[in-house]
């Protein structure tokens, strides 16, 4: 399997102390993507011996995240590693842009995540602006499908000053359905579209103020994620 690095995380699963797995390769190009050297990657791990990371460090780990890239590419290996960190009693958490509904099934229908963060870039009629693919209507799919099997949901999405608007974090609110839903600081370091490196990173309190607008077009709660700050509750 492709696997491009891991690091141990209190952020990654709300009130846990995760183990993050990058898992490499992804279709998508995000021009905002920050694991750029994800993308391509071709680092080989054994399925071993991603059980004797997530063993080595079992002892002080409540959870195991499994992330990318775009970790569906490798449905199948992820679905080994996901049945391992089950069998020990550790908790499951799966990051995913949500462009593989029917690989996303296989891993719901087996009833391994307690947890999905689902990557929605742009209002889903948006997509091709941000992705370069029209895949808007895939990534609704997947949301509707991980609230029909009642786990747990947080929606992210980057704000980029210069590819979204307020107004399309306002759609994307009330396009979408979740426990939680996140704006992420966009970072202009390490993107796929050097011209973006010299984008304004957005002011953490600027993201603040505009969590508190579309408050009232989502049911659920509304966080921001910045260098500066971390996790805030809106």
């Amino acid at each position: 399997m492709f696997v491009g690095g891991s690091v141990i995380s209190s952020v990654e699963f709300h009130a846990h102390m995760a183990l993050v797995i990058f898992m490499s390769k992804c279709p998508l190009a995000c021009r905002y993507c920050h694991n750029v050297e994800l993308l391509e990657d071709d680092t080989e791990k054994s399925f071993e011996e991603i059980k004797h990371e997530i063993d080595s460090s079992a002892d002080f780990l409540d959870a195991v995240v499994i992330s990318g890239g775009e970790p569906l590419v490798q449905t199948d290996e992820v679905i080994e590693i996901l049945t391992y960190i089950r069998s020990i009693g550790l908790k499951t958490k799966l990051d995913t842009s949500g462009i593989y509904p029917d690989k996303l099934k296989k891993i719901l229908d087996l009833d391994l995540v307690d947890f999905i963060s689902l990557d929605v870039k742009a209002p889903f009629s948006k997509y091709r602006k941000i992705t370069g693919a029209d895949i808007g209507s895939e990534v609704k799919k997947s949301m509707d499908l991980i609230n029909s099997y009642g786990v747990h949901l947080e929606i992210r999405t980057t704000f980029v000053p210069t590819l979204h608007s307020k107004e399309d974090i306002v759609v994307i609110a009330v396009e979408i359905e979740s426990d939680v839903y996140t704006i992420q600081q966009f970072r202009n370091r390490n993107v796929l579209d050097p011209a973006l490196e010299k984008v304004e990173v957005p002011n953490p309190h600027d993201l603040a103020e505009l969590a508190g607008e579309i408050k009232p077009h989502f049911k659920g709660i509304v966080k921001v994620k910045s260098a500066e700050f971390g996790e805030q509750v809106i």
